[in-house]
């Protein structure tokens, strides 16, 4: 009686609205199964097919549509920017593509936005010069890479390319400059021998001799002494090989291991050079001139 005065009422009992699933009727195993890797490689597949579908290319006939597709493409960066404010990746795409439509300052302005976010970041740092070096912004180039080694005075990378570019232009006298400001900041060997294959490239000896001596001080290792050796060697200098190696046996006399290696390549050394070596005491040693 309650069930028919329901349907009389334009309501449907609980029994009506009970969802019917179908029957299963062959509940064996199908003939070809399909893994989950299977699955996933298919959509990998997809995404790349899909990827691969670019929009058709729009032509633009005059200034207004430009100024059209300008706006767009801005607003698309900018929207972006907001939603990924560290994601660098975006920043570089957006001031590349107002390189590429020739507008410098605006691709300037987003390059000074981006080192606002990061600017412990030194490939951003390179980019940023690049920028200006390629499109022949030099002084603007110059001063992007003196700001970048100034904050970032222990990236190598920073100050190799800052004195490349001085080199390209031939500013020599600038790019020693910058050497001896890298040598100020105490880098590693690198940066030390970079140096002095700078001045021996225009036959500084003298030069390349007195970053030698800055090198040895700050890095005084056996390996150290031993390219100063074989560059005084080198330069017929054998006198001045040899007081590199007596002054290095003074420096490393506290270290056994050091004194002991430098030692043997310095009996070499003067085996091959006109002397005898007669090692006694901690890593130092007499000299008998042969006769």
């Amino acid at each position: 009686m309650s069930g028919y005065q329901d349907t009389l009422c334009g309501y449907s009992t609980r029994t009506d609205t009970k969802l019917k699933l179908p029957r299963v009727k062959n509940k064996n195993p199908a003939p070809i199964q399909i893994t989950a890797e299977q699955i996933i490689r298919e959509a990998r597949d997809l995404s790349r097919i899909e990827a691969g579908i670019r929009p058709p290319n729009q032509r633009i006939t005059n200034y207004s549509e430009l100024s059209e597709y300008h706006l767009k493409k801005r607003n698309g960066f900018e929207d972006q920017i907001r939603r990924m404010p560290l994601n660098i990746s975006v920043w570089m795409r957006y001031a590349q593509w107002e390189e590429l439509q020739k507008d410098f300052n605006r691709a300037r302005s987003v390059w000074e936005r981006v080192l606002e976010v990061e600017n412990r970041n030194h490939t951003i740092w390179i980019k940023y010069a690049e920028f200006e070096m390629k499109n022949r912004f030099v002084n603007r180039a110059r001063n992007v890479w003196d700001r970048a080694v100034t904050l970032l005075p222990r990236v190598d990378q920073l100050w190799f390319k800052y004195i490349h570019m001085e080199e390209i232009l031939g500013n020599f006298a600038g790019a020693r400059q910058i050497f001896e400001r890298w040598m100020n900041a105490m880098p590693d060997q690198q940066g030390y021998l970079l140096y002095i294959k700078f001045e021996l490239r225009y036959n500084e000896i003298d030069r390349a001799r007195s970053i030698y001596e800055q090198f040895v001080l700050s890095h005084p290792r056996v390996e150290a002494y031993i390219k100063y050796v074989k560059f005084e060697i080198k330069n017929g200098e054998i006198a001045r090989a040899r007081n590199v190696y007596e002054r290095a046996l003074e420096k490393l006399a506290d270290s056994k291991e050091e004194a002991e290696q430098l030692t043997v390549v310095f009996a070499e050394f003067e085996e091959r050079y006109g002397k005898e070596w007669k090692g006694k005491g901690k890593g130092k040693g007499a000299f008998i001139n042969s006769r």
